[in-house]
């Protein structure tokens, strides 16, 4: 059966089920994004706290290094680590809200599928409305 010969309910589940799809992809891709972020973070604290009071250090300001002291610099790199790890629970959170909603579509539409085997072409269940 052709996308064509969906009946348009079943359709339109299937298209929710691709947009689930897509919001999915694009949360896994932001946390992977992020939890790179904080390994990055991570191994710049880590390299700054064995470096000496006297050792000279530099951070970024856009495409230029720039002198900084080391406290502010660990400090900046602590508040960016924490406020990563805040955004990794939060896309998390999402990322399983996503994927009980694609549970559920995928359900509805294995049984609409089930109906429309069951019963006369073009029959089987309504969706509810929502």
């Amino acid at each position: 059966m052709s996308e064509q010969e969906l009946p348009p309910w079943l359709r339109e589940q299937v298209s929710r089920l691709q947009q689930l799809q897509q919001n999915l992809q694009a949360i896994m891709m932001q946390k992977q994004q992020l939890e790179v972020e904080m390994v990055e973070t991570d191994r710049a604290l880590e390299e700054l706290k064995k470096a000496g009071p006297d050792d000279t250090v530099y951070k970024n300001a856009g495409s230029v290094l720039i002198k900084a002291k080391k406290e502010e610099v660990i400090k900046e790199l602590e508040e960016k680590k924490e406020l990563s790890n805040t955004r990794v629970m939060v896309l998390g959170k999402q990322e399983t809200r996503v994927k009980e909603n694609l549970k559920e579509v995928e359900n509805k539409i294995n049984e609409m599928i089930r109906g429309m085997q069951g019963g006369s072409p073009g029959a089987g269940p309504r969706p509810k409305a929502e």
